[in-house]
């Protein structure tokens, strides 16, 4: 059955926000400013993606609303309050998976639990049942140099949910990954998405992805990074691989990579 997400974002609370933050980095070439004024809000149970050209800060805007990276200025807010560094209600997941691999699969996402001061046999049992969500509970006792880039990934979701973050950061973390394991990983995404409504941040390189994913689409400015253009995706959930045939979605498609292929023109001067 079709639903239309739309309505649960409209009044719902602000879940972060961004207020004019600006992001310099001083390298050999002098004073780069990654981010310039970046203003916007990420709703309660919003599933955001940001896409734009090469170098245009997404991951740095990621990195600052994580607490991993320090505004130079301006602030990032998540249930009004002040970012300030690191914190158990944004969960990251990278591209790279970022597993301990000396650690099993089981363990790396009990690393999350017991982070949050669940451990013994409860911290098993949320680990298999994270596992059970990414359809690797034969795989809990594998290392992860034994498993697939796709697998490698649905380990790092799952270590992700298993913190129960408020907010979910993903740094292309489909990527690395073949046209087929990405496809499903999308399915796989929007599924849990649906069914547990954490907010998601997603950045993406792929216009397909952030259509199929989001129900918006910021597009990026080239540098420094700014809020382009906030693009509302009405298409009903669900979704899935034959939704990219439909007329609105190649419609979507063709505005959206417009405005990134305007961007990457810039880039090129």
């Amino acid at each position: 059955m079709e639903t239309n997400l739309t309505n649960y974002i409209e009044g719902a609370p602000v879940k972060v926000h961004v207020d004019n933050v600006v992001r310099k980095f001083t390298g050999r070439g002098g004073e780069m400013i990654a981010l310039n004024g970046v203003t916007l809000d990420i709703h309660d149970n919003e599933f955001i993606c940001v896409v734009g050209p090469s170098g245009c800060g997404k991951s740095t805007l990621l990195n600052i609303i994580a607490g991993l990276l320090e505004p130079t200025s301006g602030e990032v807010y998540c249930d009004g309050k002040r970012v300030e560094g690191t914190g158990t209600d944004r969960g990251v997941v990278f591209q790279q998976y970022a597993l301990f691999p000396w650690l099993t699969v089981k363990k790396n996402v009990k690393f999350a639990l017991e982070m949050k001061g669940i451990k013994g046999a409860e911290a098993d049992e949320l680990a298999m049942h994270y596992l059970e969500k990414v359809d690797l509970t034969k795989f809990a006792d594998s290392y992860p140099k034994e498993l697939s880039g796709g697998m490698k990934q649905r380990v790092a979701i799952a270590r992700a949910y298993a913190a129960d973050p408020q907010v979910l950061l993903m740094d292309e973390p489909f990527g690395a990954l073949d046209a087929q394991t990405r496809t499903q990983l999308q399915t796989e995404l929007l599924q849990t998405w649906e069914r547990d409504r954490k907010t998601c941040f997603f950045i993406t390189h792929d216009v397909d992805e952030a259509i199929i994913l989001a129900q918006k689409v910021i597009v990026m400015s080239a540098r420094p990074g700014r809020v382009k253009a906030i693009i509302d995706i009405d298409i009903p959930y669900p979704r899935d691989q034959e939704t990219k045939m439909s007329p609105r979605f190649l419609e979507l498609k063709n505005e959206i990579w417009s405005l990134v292929y305007q961007e990457y023109l810039e880039v090129r001067k």
